[in-house]
């Protein structure tokens, strides 16, 4: 896959409204850039649950290609992996998992196949959104890879998640075959690049406010009761 330049990316994503100005984002709207091969963006999707809760919160989700995003503009990942400090490696396995019994969940890592090609889980996320099914479908890939070590690059993988879930796998995969559905994937994932985005998760409030992690949750909350005029 071709990555373009941040000037194209740039110039693609400026959706400007008849006057000529960029459309403004609701002060405490939220969007969610994500993928589900992110262990910390599995943190961050089930922490927002109790978060979007307790505000109301408007979110907008949308799934991306996190190795997209590192092929562009953070390649520092492939050789932090290649060669980890091992205090840094070790600190941060203990934190993930930490993280992890915080929120309640099972996060085995590294799971057998890491990093996954997760691209098929990811449009099937933007297939299923305009039918109200792409929340649980997410969940389920997220339970899959990280809490029970399953390749969710695997179609006998993804078949299961879809009967779990309530959806016709032969339309799922129908769909996900799409140029629309492709292309959408990459959009986002071209969008983030350009909105200054290097990882997953990556969240905005009110569309410029930018915060990259699970562990901003705190942050994010602040944010929109500041937005509401409450902070």
């Amino acid at each position: 896959m071709i990555w373009k330049t941040m000037g194209m990316i740039m110039m693609e994503h400026q959706v400007q409204d008849l006057d000529g100005t960029l459309p403004a984002a609701k002060p405490d709207r939220l969007e969610v850039f994500f993928d589900c091969s992110s262990p910390w963006t599995y943190l961050a999707f089930e922490n927002l649950k109790a978060l979007q809760a307790d505000l109301k919160i408007e979110t907008v989700w949308k799934p991306i290609l996190v190795g997209g995003i590192f092929n562009t503009v953070n390649p520092s990942v492939y050789a932090q992996r290649q060669t980890p400090v091992p205090a840094k490696a070790r600190y941060m396995g203990k934190d993930l998992q930490d993280w992890a019994r915080f929120g309640g969940l099972t996060i085995i890592f590294p799971p057998s196949v890491f990093p996954v090609n997760s691209v098929k889980a990811m449009r099937g996320c933007i297939w299923l959104e305009p039918q109200g099914k792409m929340l649980a479908f997410a969940t389920a890939v997220f339970e899959a890879y990280w809490s029970r070590n399953q390749d969710i690059s695997q179609d006998a993988v993804l078949r299961a998640i879809c009967e779990q879930v309530g959806i016709d796998a032969d339309a799922f995969f129908d769909g996900i075959a799409q140029a629309e559905i492709k292309d959408q994937l990459r959009l986002n994932t071209e969008e983030v690049i350009a909105r200054g985005g290097f990882g997953s998760p990556t969240l905005f409030v009110g569309g410029t406010d930018m915060y990259f992690g699970n562990d901003r949750l705190p942050l994010i909350r602040d944010a929109i009761l500041r937005a509401r005029g409450q902070g």
